[in-house]
Order: structure tokens, then C-alpha cells, then sequence
């Protein structure tokens, strides 16, 4: 028998209806009800149980709706927390659009996280893409409403990929189950149409400049739902379907290097945070791709973290957004006077993404590095070492000095509203946690787990690079002041296509539909004029005269038959003796000339 009730289907349903109810609400009972309805996520998943639940079969397809495994229950734990932290930061917000749009954003993640087949991962993920849109549109702004039109034209044609590709993985195995793709169909279409479609929300080079584009121009509450969602989807997808794909070590290592190399060059602090998450996805990328159980578990792990490291300086920055309005280094600089606990908040999540010892980024990011040596792959391990000492020389260092302390810009904005500060507490809480007792996130990860991060050669070794690179910030620092500009990536690929279609649109496209149109309406429409004339006359001369005549024979005809019927019976027996005796005489001469 199917059972169709499980916890599993809770957070979805909870985020998704909860969302498209809360427009019911109005002021303070719209507060209390987006936070209570996290808290209710959060106590499903202590009442989740294992195994498969809303088994269909449609037109012969086997489908289950909803699976839960400690992979996806781990992913959900953090996507929950998320949630709640997300929504406290967004408490001193009155527009309602914003929570709706951020609820079916954050309910369509867990409809995927939990999906069973792959029908209902691609409802969850279109939804996402819309919802998550919505976000980045209601800054209102042009920028942002030209960055969330590229945002929703990559993401729809991510959704098209990845339809095309189901169907095809469909066509080729016979199951529409969600799980690993075998890698038999490595290099087919279906294999590959799947792979890029989960690449471009996991934002790796060159399909990475949406997110660069888009994040920055969003809501400063919206930035904190959006860093959290859809790249970590992503990094779950593949986790699931593409375990083992070397294709994909090389692409997490490039990813690591790219984000920090770009975010060196940013001037604008949440562009420079945006370029850290395709930096930081990088690692899970390039744990996905050597695909040992140790490898996995720091992916996920790493995953864990950076939502809430991540979250934890997008909301400093947004703090700062929100109070000055400035966003840009060059006009930031001395806010420590009037904000210290958002700097010392902030800074917590610096040191977390930097790795530094005792902090979350230290255990998660240690275990994907530590997987990569350990599978001899010794070039990468290199690389991204190389690339942690760039994360803490941007975001830890360069980020923070220009934006709280270097240059007196004469700012002085009063801390944030507390509901903010609370939010950020709590992530902050969540990223020294995780550093002191890392076994409380060994114990959910999916596989068992065999490493020691507090080594003294792995501390002396991490702590080495990481003072180096504070030496080099220091004597380099003149080089690396922040110009007032904007650094083009791929996205110059967008703007200019969009030009390019604009050009042609305008041009080409409207100069041949306007000879298209001069043409029917000079040389086809004359034609067509002087044919139906033509075809006017012969109606009314040919067709018109023949019925006509046709008519007026049976009339005559008729005429002569009413005056030969005169009624007396004397008449009609002499016309019949006439008759038979015409026939008798036709008989007789035609027998004759036979004879």
C-alpha cells in the first residue's frame, strides 16, 4: 500500500501554501506568522522518517514524490535554519511581496532537496527560479530589473536543458527516479543536458555571471535568501546524480581561483561577496568530482558552513546597505565608531570563510582539501590551499578595512535595527559552534566520518598561510585600494547580446517586415484588387447569366406544362391516344429498316 503521508512533504507544503497564505496577514501578525512557520519546518524534520513515500505510477512511469535519506535531510537542516535566520533578518520589512516571493523560493529548495523522481525536482526548481527572481525585481530599480531579466533568461533556459535532459535519461534507462546518472551515459546528450543545467545554478565559469550580475542589484533582505538557495541546490543535485565526475575536479579548482581573482577587483562590497560564493562552491564542486565518502562529506559539510557563513556577511553588508545607503568601498570606510557589533559579527563570518581555526571553514573546508590529497590529486590540493589565503585576502582583510575602517568617509549610521543584529547573532553562533564541536556535524553527514581537523600540523600549517597572507595585505596595501569601477565577467557576453538582439530587432528584422508589409500593401494588394474585380465580372456575367437562364427555361417550361393541364379528362385521353400512337409509329419504322 502507498503511503502518501510523511514529514518529508512538511517543509514544502509548510514555505509554499504558508506562502501564498500570508498575504492574509497585515503588520505584526505577518511577523509573527513568517517566523512561526520556519519553526514548524524546523520540527518536522525532527519528526522525519527515513525511506520513499507518495509512490504513483502515471502512464506506466513509476514516480515517488517525496525521499528521505541522511543526505537530504542533512541539506535540510541547514535549508531550515536558513529559513528562520532569513526571516528574523527581515523582520523591520512591511513589504509583503518580498515574503511571499522569499517563502515559494525557500519551499520550491525543499520540494527539490526531497524530491524522489525527477518530475517533481524540475517543478521545484522552475518554481525557484521565478520565486528567487522576484527578489532582485523588487529593488525596482533599472539596474536590477535589467540584471533580474538575465537572471530569469539563463534560468529558464537552464529549465529547458534540464527537461530535455530528463526526458532523454528517461528514454534512455526506463526510470524517472532521481539518483546518480550511470556513468555508462557519460558524454551522451542526456548526461551532458543534466550536467549543464545543474552547472548553470551552481554557477561555474563561463555560466557563472548571473549570479555576479543578479545578487548584487537584489534587496538587501532578498541578497540573504539568495546566497543561501539556489547554488547549494545545485551542489545537492550533483552530490545525488554526479558522484565521481573528474570533469568536475577540474571545474571546482577553476571555480575556487576565479571567484577570488574577480573579488580582488570589486569595488562593490556584495558583487565581491557574490564572487566569493562561486569561489567557495568551487570546493564542493571539486569534492563532488573525486567522489570518495570523504570527499562527499566535505562537499555537504562545506555546503552547511557557507550557508551560514555566507548569510552571516551578506546580512553585515546589507546592514551597512540599509543604514547608508553606500555600497561601494571607495565611499564606505571608518563605520566602526558607530557599528561595532555589526564589525564584530561580520568579522566572525570572515573568519569562518577563511578557514581560520575554530571556525566553521576550518573543519568543512580542511575535509574537501584533506580528500583531495588524499586521493592524489596533489595539483588541486595545492590550488585550493592557494585559493583559501585569496578568500581571507579579499573578504577578511580588503572588504572589512575598506568598509569599517580605512578612510574617514564621515559616514556615521546608528547599528541596524536589532531584529537584524539577532539574525546575524545567530549565524555568527552557528559558525563558532560548528569550529569548537565539530562531531555534532559528523554525526549528520552521510557517511561515517574518519577525520581530525585539530592537528598541530594542520593548525600550524593553516594559521602559516593565513598570517603570510595578512604580511602580504600590509605591504601591499597601497596596490590594492579599491577603484571606482565596475569589473565586466561574462556577463559582457548578456549585455552585449542583448545589444546585438536590440540591433537586429531594430534593424534588420523591422527594415524586412516593413518591405514585407510595403510589398502586400502595394504590388499583392493592387493583385489582389484587380482579381477580385475580374472575379466580380465573371460572377455576374458567366455564373449569374447561366443560373439565370437555367431559371428562366424552368419557368417557361412550367408556364407550358400549367396551360396544358386544363383539367378535362377528354383531353388527357386524346393526348394519350396520340401518344401510344406516336410510339406505335416509332416501332413500326425502326422494326421495318431492321427487317
Amino acid at each position: 500500500m502507498t503511503e502518501w503521508f510523511s514529514f518529508s512533504m512538511m517543509p514544502a507544503i509548510l514555505l509554499l501554501v504558508g506562502g501564498l497564505l500570508l498575504p492574509l496577514f497585515k503588520g505584526n501578525s505577518q511577523k509573527s506568522y513568517s517566523i512561526i512557520i520556519p519553526l514548524l519546518v524546523i520540527f518536522s524534520l525532527t519528526q522525519m522518517e527515513m525511506g520513499s513515500f507518495g509512490e504513483i505510477d502515471f502512464a506506466g512511469i513509476s514516480l515517488v514524490m517525496f525521499k528521505v535519506d541522511k543526505l537530504s535531510l542533512f541539506f535540510g537542516w541547514v535549508f531550515a535554519i536558513a529559513a528562520l535566520i532569513g526571516n528574523i533578518y527581515s523582520l523591520h520589512i512591511s513589504h509583503t511581496g518580498q515574503r511571499v516571493a522569499a517563502f515559494l523560493y525557500m519551499g520550491s529548495a525543499f520540494l527539490v532537496l526531497f524530491a524522489g523522481d525527477w518530475f517533481t525536482l524540475l517543478v521545484g526548481w522552475e518554481i525557484m527560479a521565478f520565486a528567487s527572481a522576484y527578489l532582485i525585481f523588487a529593488t525596482r530599480k533599472d539596474p536590477a530589473v535589467k540584471a533580474g531579466f538575465r537572471y530569469l533568461m539563463v534560468h529558464v533556459t537552464g529549465g529547458v536543458l534540464l527537461f530535455a535532459g530528463i526526458v532523454l535519461h528517461g528514454l534512455e534507462t526506463g526510470s524517472y527516479l532521481f539518483g546518480p546518472i550511470d556513468g555508462a551515459q557519460q558524454g551522451g546528450i542526456a548526461y551532458t543536458l543534466i550536467l549543464i543545467a545543474f552547472m548553470i545554478n551552481a554557477a561555474v565559469p563561463p555560466l557563472n555571471a548571473w549570479l555576479t550580475d543578479a545578487y548584487p542589484e537584489a534587496t538587501v533582505t532578498g541578497a540573504v535568501f539568495l546566497s543561501a538557495f539556489t547554488t547549494k541546490t545545485a551542489v545537492y543535485v550533483m552530490i545525488r546524480a554526479y558522484p565521481g565526475a573528474d570533469v568536475l575536479i577540474g571545474f571546482g579548482v577553476f571555480m575556487a581561483l576565479y571567484g577570488v581573482i574577480f573579488a580582488m577587483l570589486e569595488n562593490d562590497c556584495r558583487r565581491l561577496l557574490s564572487y566569493h560564493i562561486v569561489s567557495q562552491v568551487g570546493y564542493m564542486i571539486a569534492g563532488i568530482g573525486i567522489g570518495t565518502e570523504m570527499a562527499l562529506n566535505g562537499s555537504s559539510s562545506h555546503a552547511f558552513a557557507h550557508i551560514l557563513y555566507k548569510g552571516l556577511l551578506f546580512m553585515g553588508a546589507g546592514a551597512v546597505i540599509h543604514m547608508t545607503g553606500k555600497r561601494k568601498l571607495t565611499e564606505l570606510g571608518g563605520l566602526y565608531r558607530t557599528m561595532p557589533w555589526t564589525v564584530a559579527l561580520y568579522m566572525i563570518g570572515a573568519f569562518a570563510i577563511a578557514g581560520f581555526p575554530f571556525f566553521s571553514g576550518f573543519i568543512s573546508k580542511s575535509m574537501v582539501i584533506a580528500a583531495a590529497a588524499g586521493d592524489h590529486h596533489a595539483t588541486a590540493t595545492l590550488l585550493l590551499m592557494l585559493a583559501s589565503s585569496g578568500t581571507f585576502l579579499s573578504t577578511g582583510l580588503k572588504l572589512p578595512y575598506y568598509m569599517f575602517f580605512g578612510k574617514d568617509s564621515g559616514l556615521r549610521p546608528k547599528e541596524p535595527p536589532i531584529n537584524m543584529l539577532v539574525a546575524m547573532g545567530i549565524a555568527a553562533f552557528f559558525c563558532i559552534g560548528i569550529g569548537l564541536f565539530p562531531g555534532v556535524l559528523y554525526n549528520m553527514l552521510p557517511y561515517a566520518v574518519e577525520f581530525e581537523p585539530y592537528t598541530g600540523a594542520h593548525i600550524t600549517e593553516s594559521l602559516g598561510i593565513l598570517m603570510f597572507t595578512l604580511l602580504a595585505f600590509v605591504l601591499l596595501l597601497k596596490y590594492l585600494n579599491p577603484k571606482n569601477t565596475i569589473s565586466i565577467d561574462t556577463d559582457w557576453f548578456y549585455r552585449r547580446g542583448a545589444a546585438v538582439f536590440m540591433w537586429l530587432a531594430n534593424k534588420p528584422v523591422a527594415l524586412w517586415e516593413q518591405r514585407v508589409i510595403t510589398l502586400g500593401d502595394g504590388v499583392i494588394l493592387n493583385t489582389l484588387h484587380r482579381l477580385s474585380k475580374h472575379s466580380l465580372t465573371i460572377d455576374t456575367h458567366v455564373v449569374d447569366g447561366a443560373v439565370n437562364g437555367v431559371a428562366k427555361t424552368a419557368m417557361k417550361s412550367g408556364n407550358l406544362l400549367r396551360r396544358l393541364q386544363t383539367g378535362i379528362v377528354s383531353h388527357y385521353a386524346l393526348a394519350m391516344v396520340i401518344g401510344l400512337f406516336l410510339v406505335i409509329a416509332v416501332y413500326v419504322l425502326i422494326g421495318g429498316e431492321a427487317l
